[in-house]
């Protein structure tokens, strides 16, 4: 199976490298040391329909599916942005898909298939979080985070201790949270909390809004990489959230953690791929017009192989990542490929931006050089989603090991 190049998908390519080469390439270096981008960048996004790609239009999003939520990725990237873009301008791709689907919105984007698997136990509670979280997310004029890593817990997700006690109409949560993408600037939190004792594995989420009583955004945390998209720590203390904040029924929190997961390793491994593809027309361009000792470097078979090879890995882990993005699209439960697909991207992806910059000699190590932030934000690739580790152990039980 493939992505399928219709012609409004075409459309959104061009919609998207314009959106890049108007809005973002003139201002992306002073993100980079401003350590986020703006909030106006949102609602520009979502004024040409950008910011709503893969949420249906019953939530205030603009259609399409995760397909088409892939071509923007890819397309951002190539056409001069990057993954940390990708994460500070697309956080609600991850914050609002859970909420999306215990609404009952069905899509065969972002959450849609969560619904499926959780059932149509929807209430006017979860319709009412749409309107006050959704709606206002997709239209550019809220920004939303999740935030389930804690400092002590890592990959583990079931091992979560932010705790959530039932008192009345109310949950009093306790707890902290880090590597928070958009923790900074997030308007609400989807945050998973343990409803039972901690470490017990019974999962909810709730939405908590920046400003409640005893939520504390901690110290905006200093990355190797990312450095547009801002990080924060987040601290809970007697935090009284309402109930109707609770996204869909008591205790489904990690079952809907999970099944997002495969939509969110997807966008990171296509964030992988397109990060080589970009690094070997960066690569390729510098070695035709370099020269040293009176040549330019591309008329060397050395430095053709390499830039083959490179060429090579970053279009295969591309048509793998598109073949399982296509079964995932299709309703197909591929965890095991999702888990390869993330693992194959990152590795191509890892070792063309090390080529790439390589190539580039001296001024690839120059902040002054595009080639350069790809080799930094490449890293958290093989991390973030869910560790090259973690992938390798999911692998292995699709194994039957």
């Amino acid at each position: 199976m493939t992505i399928v190049d219709t012609p409004e998908r075409r459309q959104l390519r061009e919609l998207t490298r314009a959106f890049v080469t108007r809005e973002v390439l003139p201002h992306l270096d002073d993100w980079e040391r401003a350590g986020e981008v703006p909030r106006e960048l949102h609602a520009t996004a979502a004024k040409i329909g950008l910011l709503g790609i893969g949420f249906p239009e019953s939530v205030g999003g603009s259609g399409g599916d995760l397909l088409d939520s892939i071509i923007v990725t890819e397309e951002i990237i190539r056409s001069g942005g990057s993954s940390g873009l990708v994460a500070a301008l697309f956080t609600h791709g991850i914050a609002l898909p859970h909420m999306v689907a215990a609404a009952g919105r069905r899509t065969d984007g972002l959450g849609g298939w969560i619904a499926g698997k959780l059932g149509d136990g929807r209430t006017a509670a979860d319709d009412d979080l749409i309107e006050r979280y959704a709606r206002p997310t997709l239209a550019g004029t809220m920004i939303g985070a999740l935030a389930i890593t804690e400092p002590d817990g890592g990959s583990d997700v079931a091992a979560i201790r932010t705790t959530a006690r039932r008192d009345g109409d109310h949950y009093v949560v306790n707890g902290s949270k880090t590597y928070i993408t958009s923790g900074v600037r997030a308007d609400f939190v989807t945050t998973a909390v343990c409803t039972d004792f901690p470490g017990s594995g019974e999962l909810s989420l709730l939405v908590i809004e920046k400003g409640t009583p005893g939520f504390t955004v901690g110290r905006r945390l200093e990355k190797l990489g990312w450095h547009c998209s801002d990080t924060a720590e987040l601290s809970f203390v007697d935090v009284r959230v309402p109930v109707a904040n609770r996204i869909g029924e008591e205790n489904t929190g990690f079952l809907a953690i999970m099944q997002h997961f495969a939509a969110e390793r997807l966008s990171l491994a296509t964030q992988a791929y397109a990060t080589a593809q970009r690094c070997v027309e960066l690569a390729a361009t510098w070695c035709r017009h370099r020269s040293t000792f009176g040549r330019p470097l591309a008329s060397r078979q050395l430095v053709r192989h390499r830039l083959a090879e490179m060429h090579t890995r970053a279009e295969a882990a591309r048509a793998y990542v598109h073949d399982v993005a296509a079964r995932v699209a299709a309703g197909e439960p591929v965890v095991t490929e999702v888990a390869m697909a993330k693992n194959v991207a990152v590795s191509a992806c890892d070792w063309v931006v090390d080529q790439a910059l390589q190539l580039h000699g001296g001024f690839g190590y120059l902040r002054d050089a595009e080639v350069e932030r790809h080799y930094r934000d490449a890293r958290i690739l093989g991390i973030g989603g869910g560790t090259t580790e973690i992938m390798n152990e999911i692998i292995a039980k699709g194994m039957g090991l």
